[in-house]
């Protein structure tokens, strides 16, 4: 198991208010693997225009 990096009782607490469902620690698991991705990915797009800081728009 990969490291979560999201706040697990938030983002459950978030689908439970929004949705009326829970969510799963499977998928919290995924959650934080699709942030991770997108992560390297803005850092990659980060690097390659010679820059040091991550913004919003290399989330793109």
């Amino acid at each position: 198991m990969a490291e979560i990096l999201v706040v697990a009782s938030k983002v459950k607490h978030y689908i439970r208010e929004k949705s009326e469902l829970s969510a799963s620690g499977e998928f919290l698991e995924a959650l934080s693997r699709r942030i991770e991705s997108l992560c390297l990915e803005a850092a990659a797009r980060v690097r390659a225009d010679k820059r040091k800081t991550i913004k919003a728009r290399d989330l793109i």
